[in-house]
């Protein structure tokens, strides 16, 4: 039997044909995060996911990837060989997001940690909706930047929103318009997610030290406890 009539076969029971299939790897593999909630195209590539998502693991396992599946906030996160996945021993410095690996920037990485500690504030507050966003002000995100790591938001309005689009990309956040993060007044959403990409250990180490992320002493440039090196195309 051939590898594609065997494929085929594993695909009849969920009703999925194999350039659905070949469809829903490549958006896999290009973007590395699928979540229900972002778009009508993610909402069927989910769905079609959870129809097959031991073939998709089988497939990926060949080459040693992961794919994270969080039930409960509908999204699949991939996670490259040796990288950290939830519930899994493993190194704990990179995950999957596209072809292309690059490293995070460093306003990056100190966003994403503070992302990470103001969601943990509004679960503390019962600030969470039915889906598990937080809503967090852009103001409030700046106070916290420079409350506890002393940072800024980018001042420029390109740096800023390709700051944000780039965390939207990761499927960290969602805003509105991009020309809202020009105010202050701004609102986003920080997705659930944020929980799986860092680590509860790595955003104590830094905010408690009151030093920023420094990176030193992580040898591939990637935030200690974060789970991302890779471009989002």
């Amino acid at each position: 039997m051939h590898l594609n009539d065997y494929v085929e076969k594993r695909l009849e029971p969920g009703g999925v044909s194999l350039d659905e299939l070949r469809e829903l790897l490549i958006r896999l593999l290009n973007y590395g995060v699928l979540a229900r909630a972002q778009s009508q195209t993610e909402r069927e590539l989910y769905d079609r996911f959870v129809r097959i998502e031991e073939l998709v693991g089988e497939t990926l396992s060949l080459y040693g990837v992961v794919a994270h599946h969080d039930r409960r906030f509908e999204y699949v996160r991939l996670y490259p060989p040796g990288s950290g996945t939830p519930g899994m021993d493993q190194a704990r410095e990179q995950a999957f997001g596209g072809s292309l690996r690059a490293r995070l920037s460093q306003n990056e990485i100190a966003l994403i940690l503070v992302l990470r500690a103001q969601y943990d504030k509004a679960v503390r507050e019962g600030k969470i909706d039915t889906g598990g966003f937080a809503t967090e002000s852009l103001e409030g995100l700046g106070l916290a930047l420079k409350n506890w790591l002393n940072r800024s938001l980018p001042e420029k309005t390109t740096e800023r929103r390709r700051l944000f689009q780039r965390l939207q990309q990761l499927r960290l956040i969602e805003f509105r318009a991009e020309d809202e993060l020009d105010q202050a007044e701004a609102w986003l959403r920080i997705h659930p997610m944020i929980v799986d990409f860092v680590s509860t250990d790595a955003v104590q180490a830094v905010l408690s030290s009151g030093k920023g992320p420094v990176i030193c002493g992580s040898p591939d440039g990637a935030a200690p406890g974060t789970r991302e090196d890779a471009d989002v195309s």
